[in-house]
């Protein structure tokens, strides 16, 4: 007789993959015993049980990174905690690379992985050809090892996890749909659900997970959660059993052809994640899909079997047993949904895994049961929070378009600054055309279109991307020119804009604000928004209006989850009321040391643009011609400058009055590539990049934004109070290489006389200083990190296996006083 549906529970999990079975298994870990998992048909029914197997290790970020070390260090010892076989054997892997710009990102990938203590060697050719006896190597240049990465059997392996969930205390529970999604008081509460009979049922639930796998949109609707996810066909083969074949092999992959292929019990599975993959069930999944396949199509596989039938020519004369084709969702930026919904407090998320499931099931279920635990993400998990994705990415038309293309992606090349292909152009500024008739070539943030950089008049604005110096080099290095020297144009109509008002709003600015910003109206404020642990939340500017109305200015990749953070905040009886403005301002970013002249020239009043009238940190109402704009006085450049905010009916007329009178100014128009260079210069920092919810604002050298000894009581504070006591052990540094040449993007590992204490978290070229430059985190084992530790140490930036010189320090190199920008 079966186990009866519970009619309550701690946490309801949706769906008996591998994922849905690690987060079990970790939940009762932590003593979370009172967890029931369903799933509508078997365990590892969906997508779990065709799975490759791989559990690779190194990932694009450190902390993903880390999390996949701790999936392959679970599964080595699952089968004798469990006594349920995995089948998990650590054999290796073996990237390829038969071009040197391949070779580079092998090499930058493998820096990165020592900079996080992951064994990792590059290879020669023949070394390749050591390492896996069957390959043809004449076209190889080179490639990476990594002795840790693994393979394992997916059924097995889920198993093992349920198997050991159900030993500290979890119910699974097979048969068993998800009709719907019990709300109470805006927050989840439970599920509602029918038996293999049919039979209606409910269970009430303080967390409900989404680990529903291609079915997780599905789900996410249920619950009126926006989840953008797309099931992908993905393909392979199995051969026939191969005579003599080595059972040791290491898993191989040939990004360049498209494939892996690894050992299956004497035979050969070769999988393909081709660049023009195809998007399946795109109007919905059948709701009796249970262990199926679908429709064989040899003709769209047999390009990627050709080429490893050229790689591995014992292929040619192997019989092939199973030719597969089966079902994984994918995501539109290839990385997966992990946390709690924005528009649901209680309802999490663990879904679209982008054909990575298997190795990032251990690190995504530890962490999300210590989240649901703690009430906070334990580490920085931005890369793949459900936070990064807006409600429309979900939309079938824009998901079936994109999945696709993401799939093609996890083994195209991952050039620095790669822009998608698929599903642009639907978040337009009002001078997009204006900036498209100009020369801009755009790249997407959130769905916005925004210029990078502008071509030369007669030259296609299209990017020809490389590790070396793109055609897009010189051209940033002139708009960088205009914005030291002369003066810039910048379209930043895609910052998030709220507005904050209500005779409260002061008092819950004040208690989400480390800054003080009980100041009078006119008056911006830089600030962050701390965490109780003192981490980095947000990093913003808050304008006040009036007596009772601020404004909130961020960026536009973290709208959504500044929104979520702000308004949940908002203590339910406090008379303060938060609106999205984002829509109804576009901005216009003049900056430069011509840039108070252009607009005095155009501006009404000029006198209003005085330093007097107008200094750094305040705005001012005011008309450049009839047109009406608030005229924040900022830079992130470094420079003088402001930012335009205007109706954005009235945006056009604008950027033409600024444009006509900028003729005689040197103005020129700018892209973020430009901007992100002379930020970079100037030493501010990017949230996500640099800053984040584990870093400290005195870690981050922000501590100028805090006002620690100024107001009383603000969230994190004595998290900050006990750090400055303790001292920080570890700090933001600014970097610039030695050399011209090399070229930094993020990720490098910084050397100090002789040892690795960092990586770069951000990294671009310095135009107005000849060479590269970067920031990044420096430690030194535990111990303070100080003034006299950076100023003392021989310091070198690691660039795909060479190690360069670079002068270090805790001051930016370009107007380390501020002096320009408050002029």
């Amino acid at each position: 007789m079966g186990q009866e549906l519970p009619r309550q529970a701690e946490v309801v999990i949706v769906g008996g993959g591998v994922v849905g079975c690690s987060l079990a298994y970790h939940l009762v870990k932590l003593g979370i015993r009172d967890v029931v998992l369903l799933e509508r048909r078997q365990l590892t029914c969906g997508t779990t049980w065709h799975a490759a197997g791989l559990v690779g290790q190194l990932r694009a970020t450190e902390n993903l990174t880390r999390l996949a070390q701790y999936t392959t260090g679970l599964y080595a010892g699952l089968e004798a905690e469990t006594g349920q076989a995995t089948g998990f054997r650590q054999n290796g892997s073996l990237a390829l690379a038969t071009g040197a710009e391949r070779l580079e990102e092998l090499r930058r990938g493998a820096a990165m992985a020592r900079s996080f203590g992951l064994e990792v060697e590059e290879v020669g050719p023949a070394e390749a050809r050591d390492l896996h006896p069957l390959i043809e190597a004449g076209d190889v240049v080179g490639g990476v090892w990594l002795p840790k990465d693994g393979q394992t059997n997916p059924v097995d392996t889920t198993l093992a996890l349920a198997k050991g969930a159900r030993a500290g205390g979890a119910t699974i529970l097979e048969g068993v749909t998800v009709t719907g999604i019990l709300t109470r008081g805006g927050r989840a509460a439970g599920v509602r659900t029918a038996g293999p009979d049919g039979t209606p049922g409910e269970v009430a639930a303080r967390i409900v997970v989404n680990c529903a796998g291609m079915w997780g949109r599905e789900l996410g609707r249920m619950a009126g959660v926006a989840v953008p996810l797309q099931a992908c066909e993905h393909y392979y083969v199995v051969t026939e059993e191969i005579p003599g074949l080595p059972r040791d092999l290491p898993v191989l992959r040939d990004p360049d052809n498209c494939a892996y292929v690894k050992e299956d019990a004497g035979k050969l599975l070769v999988g393909a994640f081709e660049r023009n993959a195809r998007a399946w069930a795109v109007d919905g999944i059948p709701a009796d899909f249970c262990f199926d396949e679908l429709p064989e199509d040899w003709d769209h596989f047999l390009p990627v079997l050709e080429g490893q039938m050229r790689r591995l020519p014992v292929l040619e004369t192997a019989g092939i047993r199973t030719f597969f084709c089966g079902p994984e969702s994918f995501t539109p930026d290839v990385r997966y949904l992990l946390g709690e919904a924005p528009e649901l407090p209680g309802f999490f998320l663990a879904c679209g895994f982008n054909s990575i499931g298997i190795q990032s099931a251990g690190g995504a279920g530890r962490v999300l049961a210590e989240w649901i635990r703690d009430g906070h993400a334990p580490m920085d998990l931005w890369d793949v929070d459900i936070r990064r994705l807006l409600p429309f990415q979900a939309s079938r038309s824009y998901i079936a378009a994109r999945a696709p293309e993401s799939l093609g992606l996890l083994y195209a090349m991952h050039w620095p600054h790669l822009q998608p292909q698929t599903a642009r152009n639907l978040r337009l500024s009002p001078l997009h055309d204006r900036m498209a008739a100009a020369g801009a070539c755009f790249g997407e943030t959130a769905g916005w279109e925004r210029p990078l950089w502008f071509a030369a008049e007669g030259e296609a604005p299209v990017p020809a991307y490389s590790y070396g110096r793109q055609n897009w080099f010189d051209r940033t290095a002139a708009e960088c020119r205009a914005v030291r020297q002369a003066v810039a144009l910048f379209d930043q109509t895609p910052f998030a804009k709220f507005a904050v008002q209500g005779r409260d709003a002061e008092a819950v600015l004040q208690r989400i604000c480390a800054n003080d910003v009980a100041v009078p109206p006119g008056r911006i404020v830089y600030t962050p928004w701390l965490n109780e642990r003192g981490g980095i939340e947000a990093d913003l500017t808050v304008a006040r209006i009036s007596h009772d109305v601020f404004w909130v200015v961020t960026g536009a990749a973290v709208a959504r989850r500044d929104w979520t953070w702000l308004t949940r905040h908002v203590p339910g009886d406090a008379h303060c009321f938060v609106t999205d403005i984002g829509s109804a301002w576009a901005v216009l970013g003049v900056t430069g040391p011509a840039a108070r002249a252009l607009l005095q020239a155009v501006v009404e009043d000029p006198a209003q643009l005085s330093p007097e009238a107008c200094p750094f940190g305040h705005w001012v109402d005011l008309n450049i011609g009839p047109v009406p704009v608030r005229a924040m006085r900022l830079s992130y450049a470094g420079e003088l400058g402001w930012e335009l905010y205007v109706p954005t009916e009235f945006a056009v007329a604008l950027h033409d009055l600024v444009v006509a009178a900028g003729a005689d100014h040197g103005l020129r128009r700018a892209g973020l590539h430009a901007l992100d260079c002379c930020r970079l210069e100037k030493g501010f920092r990017h949230w996500g990049h640099d800053i984040t919810d584990e870093d400290t604002p005195l870690e981050a050298g922000l501590g100028f934004a805090v006002a620690l000894d100024g107001k009383p009581d603000f969230i994190g504070r004595d998290a900050l109070l006990r750090q400055r006591h303790a001292g920080v052990t570890k700090r933001l540094v600014q970097f610039r290489l030695q050399e011209p040449e090399p070229l930094l993007y993020h990720n490098e590992p910084v050397w100090r006389d002789g040892r690795i204490v960092g990586r770069l978290t951000s990294g671009a070229y310095g135009h107005s200083l000849g060479s590269a430059i970067g920031m990044g985190y420096v430690e030194d084992g535990g111990a303070p990190v100080t003034a006299g530790f950076v100023a003392a140490g021989g310091f070198e930036i690691e660039v795909a296996g060479r190690r360069v010189a670079a002068q270090a320090g805790l001051a930016p190199f370009h107007d380390p006083q501020g002096r320009r920008m408050r002029d």
